[in-house]
């Protein structure tokens, strides 16, 4: 796999829900921090997502915010 992207994470799937359009998944991260991605729910069934199999959460971003309180 190449992409242009510079941020991808290495982790577990931890949870699917699927909804009648789109499926939230939620990747662990091996410090225990999760990432969590709102897909399509085609997205998700073509990549076979299931609990506990491997994935790569993928950030491209052109602008992130940094806030303070």
């Amino acid at each position: 796999m190449k992409l242009s992207a510079r941020n991808v994470l290495k982790g577990k799937v931890k949870k699917v829900v699927s909804g009648m359009v789109n499926s939230e998944i939620v990747i662990e991260l091996s410090g225990g921090t999760e990432i969590i991605s709102i897909i399509t729910k085609t997205s998700a069934e073509n990549l076979n997502l299931k609990e506990g199999s491997e994935a790569y959460a993928v950030i491209k971003a052109s602008n992130v915010m940094i806030a303070i309180d």
